[in-house]
């Protein structure tokens, strides 16, 4: 699934390719992506659109700062390392 992001005037945020939403609060949005984990963060934030079949999710509020982190990779368990 393509992931795009774009934002006007650091107001409004639309963000498409989002597979989850992993916590949301009116300070922060964390949204998982293909592209790994999606924080977005400032005030009065708020989703105002989340389609599940889209993966579209448009936030509104004063956006102070966008960042991705990497993907976690699932590590083996102990059994599997055992195995090897």
């Amino acid at each position: 699934m393509p992931h795009n992001l774009t934002m006007e005037n650091r107001r409004n945020l639309v963000a498409t390719g989002v597979t989850g939403i992993v916590s949301y609060d009116e300070y922060t949005a964390v949204l998982d992506t293909p592209l790994g984990r999606l924080q977005i963060g400032g005030e009065g934030l708020s989703v105002s659109e989340l389609s599940v079949q889209s993966g579209q999710v448009r936030i509104a509020g004063s956006i102070e700062y966008i960042q991705y982190s990497q993907k976690q990779e699932k590590k083996a368990g102990l059994w599997a390392r055992l195995l090897r």
